[in-house]
């Protein structure tokens, strides 16, 4: 499987039928002509059996079982964030590639180890931060570097949901991992995106519920070495939110849907300087489409790129700072 060329598609496995998956990730893998689902597993087999019936492959009992498959080269890993590490691993120690849903980890010494067998193996392990796949990001990069705003002097970004139904997993707190993991890592990796990866974290407010013992929402201040801030707000108790914004010394720029837009959306940028204001449409993306292809061509490369290692790593550090530093306000 080492030349593109000449080689046939990667044999996909599935561990979790994650709504995530249904929606976005399976779609694209199945519109992927470098990829073949092969089995999707659950805990339940009838769960598999539906997921099959619309994507195709075998449905298995149990995540082992796919791991024991000798038909499989890679699996996709959307189980909830505190799994991630156990299965993946596992899949790793099994001879798979691994594309894992974000977070990889809930800490960064997890993190480091997982990179480690996959190192071992020869494996490919990758993060699935896909929104930094959809174009629209390095153009608002290019922007600024070529002084669109002036000097970067700020950075917000805000990903907040309206509340899931009771029994959602993000309010299970040994499972889920609350909003933090789940939403707050988005503008995170967003502010390491544009800012660096030597962010230090100035405060952090957890909003915490205390009957069921789970982050629902919070806020985080960052900085640079430099003095440029990165405010962050995240949760899952709000009106919908998905947007960032850069302040500049001469003006500012902003988008809307930067974390989740649809396949068919078509970003606008927006900046506003004194007396002046402007917006860019850009062309639609599909930031699934991309990932997925992505992986699967590092598959056939036999490495992903270091960057995308190095980035999961000090992502990962910045996670572990915000949690260590923050003030939890606890409510019932």
């Amino acid at each position: 499987m080492e030349h593109m060329g000449n080689t046939r598609p990667i044999r996909m496995g599935v561990i979790g039928c994650a709504d995530i998956a249904w929606r976005r990730t399976l779609p694209a893998m199945e519109n992927e002509p470098l990829i073949t689902l092969t089995a999707i597993a659950s805990r339940h087999r009838d769960r598999a059996a539906h997921f099959t019936e619309r994507f195709g492959g075998v449905p298995v009992e149990g995540y082992e079982a796919l791991l024991e498959q000798d038909d499989i080269d890679a699996v996709y890993v959307p189980l909830p964030a505190v799994l991630h590490a156990e299965w993946i691993e596992r899949a790793l120690r099994a001879g798979k590639h691994v594309l894992a849903e974000k977070p990889l980890t809930t800490d960064r010494k997890q993190a480091e180890h997982l990179f480690r067998v996959a190192a071992e193996h020869r494996r490919v392990l990758v993060e699935n931060f896909m929104f930094l796949h959809h174009h629209q990001h390095q153009r608002v990069a290019d922007m600024l570097a070529d002084g669109v705003i002036g000097e970067v002097r700020s950075f917000a970004s805000s990903f907040t949901i309206p509340p899931k139904p009771q029994g959602d997993i993000r309010y299970q707190a040994d499972v889920g991992g609350g909003a933090l993991l789940d939403i707050g890592v988005y503008p995170i990796r967003a502010a390491g995106r544009f800012l660096g990866p030597d962010l230090q974290v100035a405060g952090a407010v957890f909003r915490h519920e205390r009957f069921r013992d789970v982050v629902v929402g919070g806020s985080t201040l960052l900085a640079t070495d430099q003095g440029v801030t990165a405010q962050l707000t995240f949760g899952m108790e709000h009106s919908y939110t998905n947007t960032y914004e850069f302040r500049g010394s001469t003006g500012r720029l902003w988008l809307n849907r930067v974390f989740t837009p649809p396949a068919t959306h078509q970003p606008v940028i927006y900046i506003e300087r004194q007396d002046h204001f402007e917006q860019f449409v850009l062309p639609a993306d599909d930031q699934f489409a991309k990932i997925v292809r992505a992986f699967a061509q590092a598959v056939l490369a036999g490495s992903a790129p270091p960057e995308w290692t190095e980035g999961s790593l000090a992502h990962a550090s910045l996670v572990d700072a915000v949690i260590a530093g923050a003030l939890k306000f606890p409510f019932s």
